[in-house]
């Protein structure tokens, strides 16, 4: 007898919620200062990019005086990793091995299968169908996603992307435009690599799936081109954006370890935020490198705007702005280094550095740093710290002639291979619902995934939903039978 009375509690206890795995996505607390994917010494991530330039730069010099007419070396250390080895069509996953800066370790899809996009819809963002983008994204595991050939895509609901995954658009020109665009929630290990991204809008009020198992109702998003919302080892390189309702990049919630890389930037008012508010402590461990990037025309501020944390930004072509360049408050750490700030005709918009919303008397401990900077038409940066030099003893000095090969290693910013700007005009009206459309793709060692679910097909219930219904079925019937068969 005794088992029939233990056999409800062992029931129960199959019940119980299992534990998340080491690697699952968690959301931290707000009120903590210390934030567990931060780099412990975030001056040897600086160096080692000074390094990591310079290295490529001797190189390129040395096969430019042996007048080596076959060589592709600029001396950018991203564009000669990946670019000069080869056929890079035949190794796409190089690229993963390429990145410096506090983003260096993303691997996105490394690894795991190619998945090539051949349809341009989306028509259902809760159950999307193979071959589509929004298919490919929210897969569980690592996966390179390439195209099959030119398309734009209009999202109907935010593009939630999930863990290990590399967006490759090299080879195709691809556009990510005129409805909502791409969101990194509480994921990590994503590569964004030669898009176009622009007139995002903002979606919501829907139900949108982010995994084979799981869909959920989003309130309504802010429109920005890609919104990183406590994620960590994000790469955005080589991508043109522009023209989005909120930001371009915006990275908030503790998001962490990100590198923003030879991206053109253009037409846009408040082009990238880093930190949620000021009241937000985690943001303490946001460490983001920007590097490599073109801040192009009609642009007016945040390039970046700051809260809080760690930001490095070196050798950037900042060619104009309206209101200023690189804002900041809440005691945010800036780095510039080997930077060209070309400032605006109008007199009262030559200072590159903005304190926004603080005293002068709050701001001047701040730790913002000018070296080897360059500065046009009379830009002048602010810098600020108490006990500067010890706070910046470890980094390298960065020779300021580095920031006079600005052109050379900004020169293939935004989407290779095609027009870097996305100037449709702020007319632009998208595409058609359902997108441009592409015929199907099979080219050698590619193939779309097996399904993971079949297009139009029932949403699969999550596991936390299915081992509920089946915990209840199980109790109810228990307690059926201990009501007819008593003990």
């Amino acid at each position: 007898m005794l088992h029939r009375l233990l056999l409800p509690t062992y029931i129960l206890l199959l019940c119980l919620p299992f534990p998340l795995p080491a690697d699952a996505a968690v959301p931290l607390h707000s009120n903590s200062t210390h934030h567990p994917y931060a780099h412990p010494d975030p001056e040897s991530v600086v160096r080692e990019v000074q390094r990591q330039v310079e290295s490529s730069r001797r190189r390129a010099l040395l096969q430019a005086k042996e007048k080596d007419q076959s060589s592709c070396l600029t001396g950018n250390p991203i564009d000669d990793c990946w670019r000069c080895s080869g056929d890079w069509r035949s190794d796409r996953q190089r690229l993963a091995d390429c990145g410096l800066g506090f983003g260096r370790d993303a691997l996105g899809g490394k690894g795991g299968q190619i998945y090539v996009v051949t349809d341009s819809s989306d028509r259902d963002p809760v159950n999307p169908a193979p071959g589509t983008l929004r298919y490919g994204v929210i897969q569980e595991g690592p996966l390179w996603i390439v195209f099959a050939g030119d398309m734009t895509i209009r999202l109907n609901e935010e593009l939630i992307v999930n863990s290990f995954k590399t967006i490759d658009g090299r080879g195709a020109n691809v556009h990510i435009a005129g409805g909502a665009c791409i969101t990194l929630q509480y994921v990590s290990h994503i590569i964004l690599h030669n898009l176009h991204i622009h007139h995002c809008v903002p979606a919501g009020e829907a139900n949108v799936r982010s995994s084979p198992t799981h869909y959920g109702w989003r309130t309504r998003s802010d429109g920005d081109g890609v919104s990183i919302y406590g994620g960590r080892n994000i790469w955005v390189d080589h991508c043109s954006l522009s023209y989005c309702s909120d930001g371009l990049i915006d990275a908030i919630m503790g998001s962490t370890a990100i590198t923003i890389s030879n991206n053109h930037f253009s037409h846009h008012n408040e082009v990238m935020l880093l930190g949620h508010n000021d009241q937000y402590l985690l943001d303490i461990g946001m460490q983001v490198t920007i590097a490599f990037n073109h801040f192009g025309e009609a642009l007016v501020q945040r390039m970046p705007r700051c809260r809080r944390g760690y930001i490095h930004i070196v050798n950037n072509d900042f060619t104009q702005w309206e209101m200023y360049a690189i804002g900041g408050s809440a005691e945010p750490t800036i780095n510039s280094q080997g930077n060209r700030y070309t400032a605006p005709s109008d007199p009262n918009a030559k200072q590159v550095t903005k304190r926004v919303d603080t005293e002068e008397g709050d701001w001047t401990g701040w730790n913002w740093r000018t070296e080897g900077d360059i500065m046009v038409n009379g830009a002048f940066f602010v810098p600020s710290g108490a006990g500067l030099e010890a706070t910046y003893a470890k980094a390298e000095s960065l020779n300021p002639k580095s920031a006079a090969l600005i052109d050379r290693l900004t020169m293939n910013a935004g989407v290779l291979g095609g027009p870097r700007d996305n100037d449709m005009g702020t007319g632009y009206s998208g595409v058609s619902n359902g997108g441009t459309g592409t015929t199907a793709y099979s080219g050698p060692g590619y193939g779309s995934l097996g399904m993971a679910f079949a297009s139009g097909a029932p949403s699969p219930p999550s596991h936390c939903c299915s081992l509920l219904i089946l915990c209840s079925s199980l109790l109810i019937a228990l307690f059926s039978l201990l009501s007819l068969h008593p003990l």
